[in-house]
């Protein structure tokens, strides 16, 4: 970690790196909301798999859960989404400076070659 406020937080990355979850964050991004019934019934996997998704993406603090009845809403925690945005932000700008760095030393070689 370099000490910046956008380090990257692997739990995050690890959490949003699983496609099903993923797609669980862009559903409830578009609905607003959901349980993890409704959301399940437009995925191709059990209400029991969307439940223990929806469970890591809260531990992260990618969602948050509100009890409705017998089940959980949960619906995006826009700070956590903006916070793992950031870090996305910051590691392109990383990489970013990296490869321009790669570029200029790999122009001052053909420079030297044509000498």
């Amino acid at each position: 970690m370099n000490g910046r406020t956008n380090d990257v937080d692997d739990d995050v990355w690890s959490a949003i790196g699983d496609p099903t979850r993923r797609k669980l964050l862009d559903l409830l991004l578009v609905d607003g909301g959901g349980t993890a019934t409704s959301l399940s019934e437009r995925l191709p996997v059990t209400r029991q798999a969307v439940a223990k998704h929806l469970g890591v993406l809260g531990r992260v603090g990618l969602v948050n859960a509100t009890p409705v009845g017998r089940e959980s809403r949960f619906e995006v925690d826009e700070a956590g989404l903006a916070r793992a945005a950031a870090q996305l932000a910051d590691v392109g700008s990383g990489w970013d400076r990296r490869l321009d760095r790669i570029k200029r030393i790999a122009e001052a070689i053909e420079r030297d070659k044509k000498r």
